[in-house]
């Protein structure tokens, strides 16, 4: 017999079964990079995680004959709905076997959440921080996902979401450029080098991650205002940005961060991350005792970058400000003298004009990650 749980918050046993079920399902899986449980477990905690400093979610279980067969979090992102006038609700940390009946006993408990809160859409996979990873992946089975900053799940979810009646909402794609080919194009570098000449833009290098650090806040201000016209996009609280700069730079390489400055203002960023994939496949969650030294050799040895996070603020963009963050980036991975290929990670499709610069620097499309909706009747 199957049966929805509601998790219950403040009982460590129910938080811990949510939790290990992911684990369980994917631990065969050589694709897959787990979480570290510091990071998997925090979703659940009321106190701590920033997303219910101004929102509400809840988690739920399915189990049959008391084995877990499947899980999934509801929630309303009250930012989102006041900003954009909606009524969304949004489904994130679904994971279940191959069961069309756990799939749609879990669904149905998001619904009629959902439907208490005056919800008209349910939008997912979308997470409680706007760093964790947006969709279903839809293509790419094969490739390893890149660390936690995206989502990894088998062939056959989205046949599930599909039978359940779940319609595309946006596609997040994500290009792999190899070694031979990431060169930066020379009608690039002629643009940059106009840039440069003119001198009201510039670029601003980290010398340390303490510096970094310091500049953090900043970045994250910026970061919020140049996403603004973009679909996934809501105003970040104190705690979100908070939340990104613990979390985010906690794999940074502070030579790999870029940020474009006009006077005195950070007008445009490009993250870029050493892949650390295969120190948190050996890591199994597990920061210590040896894991966290692996993460640090890992991001010396590793011959992948993950670019992920790039934007210029609306009132700047079209003024060769892209085209100098590409220069900055090229120059940088190509004089580590460590990196084969890049990846830049979960490029929206309403994002036209990176979509089209990355055509022009030879990106090669690679996996997909597809956000599904579904109207709340």
């Amino acid at each position: 017999m199957l049966t929805i749980e509601k998790v219950d918050m403040g009982n460590k046993s129910q938080v811990r079964r949510f939790v290990e079920f992911q684990y369980d399902l994917y631990k065969d899986c050589p694709q897959w990079v787990p979480p570290l449980y510091v990071d998997a477990y925090l979703p659940l905690n009321r106190k701590k995680h920033p997303f219910f400093e101004h929102s509400e979610a809840d988690f739920f279980l399915a189990v049959r004959d008391g084995k877990v067969v499947g899980r999934i979090c509801a929630a309303n992102n009250k930012r989102f709905n006041d900003y954009h006038k909606t009524k969304k609700a949004h489904f994130y940390a679904f994971d279940t076997i191959n069961d069309l009946e756990a799939a749609k006993a879990l669904f149905d408990a998001v619904i009629a959440w959902a439907k208490e809160r005056g919800m008209d859409t349910l939008i997912g996979p979308k997470g409680l921080s706007p760093f964790d990873g947006y969709g279903i992946l839809i293509e790419g089975f094969e490739h390893r996902q890149m660390m936690t900053m995206m989502n990894y799940n088998y062939d056959y979810y989205p046949r599930l979401i599909e039978a359940l009646g779940f319609e595309k909402e946006v596609d997040f794609v994500s290009c792999y450029l190899p070694a031979d080919s990431f060169k930066i194009p020379e009608r690039v570098e002629r643009i940059a080098q106009r840039v440069i000449e003119r001198g009201d833009l510039w670029v601003k290098k980290f010398k340390s991650k303490r510096e970094l650090v310091q500049w953090a806040p900043r970045i994250g201000y910026a970061y919020n205002e140049a996403f603004i016209h973009n679909w996934e996009y809501y105003p970040f609280s104190e705690g979100d940005i908070k939340y990104a700069v613990d979390n985010v730079f906690l794999v940074a390489d502070a030579r790999l961060i870029k940020v474009i400055m006009y006077k005195d203002k950070i007008v445009g960023f490009l993250f870029a991350f050493p892949d650390v994939s295969a120190a948190l496949q050996r890591a199994k969650g597990r920061l210590f005792p040896f894991g966290l030294f692996d993460i640090l050799l890992e991001m010396k040895r590793t011959k992948t970058v993950s670019g992920n996070g790039m934007g210029i603020l609306p009132e700047h963009q079209g003024k060769g400000g892209n085209a100098l963050l590409y220069y900055e980036m090229g120059k940088t991975v190509l004089g580590f003298n460590q990196f084969a290929h890049v990846e830049m990670t979960q490029v929206a499709e309403t994002t036209r004009q990176m979509r089209a610069d990355l055509k022009n620097l030879n990106g090669v499309e690679y996996k997909n990650h597809r956000v599904f909706r579904k109207e709340i009747k």
